[in-house]
């Protein structure tokens, strides 16, 4: 496995940024061109990947799964409709004053 080149330019962007997220302070440009180098050159983790979920059992047979599903639904009430918002009339303008 190769070590990407890390150029100048990437050195400096990323000091830049450092540079901003510590309050631009003066006089820090060598430490901030370190502490970005250092960042750069460090290899990345790759996230661990995650693990397939085991299979579940084979299914209940049929007859049972079926009436479980009826009796369920007969005992939970109805779902209520969502009611519509009320219409909002404009407010009415004042009549101008008279002169």
């Amino acid at each position: 496995m190769t070590t990407p080149r890390i150029d100048d330019a990437q050195i400096a962007e990323a000091a830049f940024f450092i540079w901003l997220e510590e309050g631009q302070p003066a006089g820090r440009e060598v430490d901030h061109w370190l502490r970005a180098q250092d960042a750069l050159s460090t290899p990345v983790a790759k996230p661990a990947k995650r693990k397939a979920a085991p299979k579940k059992a084979a299914a209940k047979p049929a007859a049972k799964t079926a009436a479980k599903p009826a009796a369920k639904t007969a005992a939970k009430p109805a779902a209520k409709t969502a009611a519509k918002p009320k219409a909002v009339k404009p407010r009415a303008r004042k009549a101008a004053p008279k002169a």
